[in-house]
């Protein structure tokens, strides 16, 4: 049995989360930077460590201030806040992985194996212009920050991959999953996410091997075997998930979609694979069914409520007090760097699929969030400090990934909800550009 400070733990979390979603309804904003904010509010990076504030000395305008201890009742409030603080716990850690899961099921629901194969040559044009620029963009930026290949090569990863959970919850939350931009939006997402897949493969031998190309070579064949394997699933295992779902409660649906897709997930992830890209695969194997409408009305609440605990996490792995000034210049700079060539590569992938301006500007728009497989890559730089980074520039990226996924999370849901202000300004744009060209053409 669970001890009762981690049942009032679990509580104060899905509590927390409750109310920045009132908070989120209240000013009609997006919900998903609120649940980011309230996590790193809540945990111990902050939250936890107002005790060691009491008695302390901060500089406010040239003036020394002692903070005081605070006593109500005979209790330290500082500390008893400190006490409410909560940590990544494997609740936490699991649930949000369960998040990502989901999410990318449901990603997986809406875009089956036929819709994929008639658009693969659509895929790899827009994938293949967003891997260019974005990570071309990355590794430039890395090495003139940090001076070497292996930390601009994970630079590049973190710059370049868009977050597929954030994203996907904003598609759903915004009405845009029924609308034609979502279709290179998934189908890019789809690229980065195989792409990652292999990148994960080299980076990890590179990092934690200290350049085993060996190590490195073995990791991807493993990887490209579960993508076959996930693949053949897909192609053939339709008829078996159809009868496998055919049941007489939903109970027993619910049950039954999740032992299969989070199992399957949890095996690719424990061989090295990531369990977004297989939590897709088993979505598109389950689209061929009959089931699919079941599976979407039983599994959005457990859907929503585990995506919560996937954003709470993202702010819960949050230090303020990694973000010295080097720091927070180095993120600034990535932000102004970055933003722009993933509205450029999004645009062009939705010129790709023959949408028009507006809506082409929206898949740009749409595309600017990174999040999950950014702090991946800034945790695996992190584990390899001292052996295949310098232990300053491991901890320097890391502190780096994490602000700029803080920042790209609250800008590109942000830049998402609010595109119906923007998208005239660059359709204007624009067209003002292509009379200039022509006039200067004639």
């Amino acid at each position: 049995m669970a001890t009762e400070t981690a049942l009032v733990d679990v509580g104060v979390l899905f509590a927390a989360v409750a109310l920045a979603g009132v908070v989120a309804n209240r000013i009609n904003q997006s919900v998903i930077p609120l649940y980011i904010v309230t996590g790193a509010v809540l945990g111990s990076n902050v939250l936890g460590k107002l005790p060691d504030l009491a008695g302390s000395e901060v500089a406010v305008g040239g003036v020394s201030l002692v903070i005081p201890e605070v006593t109500v009742a005979g209790v330290d409030l500082l500390a008893a806040l400190g006490e409410v603080a909560l940590s990544d716990t494997d609740f936490v850690v699991v649930g949000a992985e369960i998040g990502i899961v989901l999410l990318l099921f449901f990603l997986g629901l809406e875009f089956n194996l036929d819709r994929l194969l008639a658009s693969k040559n659509r895929i790899g044009k827009a994938g293949t212009i967003d891997l260019a620029l974005n990570f071309g963009i990355g590794l430039l930026f890395g090495y003139l920050v940090f001076g070497t290949i292996l930390a601009a090569v994970l630079t590049a990863g973190v710059v370049y991959i868009s977050s597929s959970a954030i994203i996907t919850k904003s598609l759903i939350d915004l009405g845009w999953i029924a609308n034609a931009e979502s279709e290179p939006m998934l189908g890019t997402l789809v690229y980065e996410d195989l792409f990652i897949a292999v990148y994960l493969a080299i980076v990890s031998a590179l990092v934690l091997g200290s350049g085993d190309l060996g190590a490195a070579a073995g990791q991807i064949a493993i990887a490209i075997g579960v993508i076959l394997a996930l693949l053949a699933l897909v192609t053939y295992g339709t008829d078996f998930f159809q009868r496998f779902l055919d049941a007489d409660t939903n109970e027993f649906v619910v049950v039954r979609a999740l032992g299969v897709t989070i199992l399957v997930a949890g095996i690719a992830l424990a061989l090295g694979v990531s369990e977004a890209v297989a939590a897709f695969f088993v979505g598109m194997a389950f689209s061929g069914t009959d089931h699919v409408h079941d599976l979407e009305q039983l599994l959005e609440p457990l859907r929503d409520a585990f995506a919560a605990i996937f954003f709470f996490w993202i702010g819960l792995v949050t230090d303020p007090g990694l973000f010295t000034l080097s720091v927070v210049a180095i993120i600034v700079a990535a932000v102004i760097v970055t933003t722009p060539t993933k509205l450029v590569s999004g645009y062009l992938g939705g010129r790709i699929y023959e949408l028009d301006d507006r809506r082409s500007l929206r898949v740009g728009l749409g595309m600017a969030t990174r999040g999950e497989f950014s702090l991946i890559i800034a945790s695996l730089a992190l584990t390899g400090a001292g052996s295949g980074l310098p232990t300053e520039t491991a901890e320097t990226i890391y502190a780096v990934a994490v602000g700029y996924v803080l920042v790209m999370s609250v800008l590109g849901t942000s830049l998402m909800q609010h595109s119906s202000r923007l998208e005239p300004v660059f359709v204007s744009a624009l067209e003002r550009g292509r009379g200039d060209t022509g006039r200067a053409n004639d």
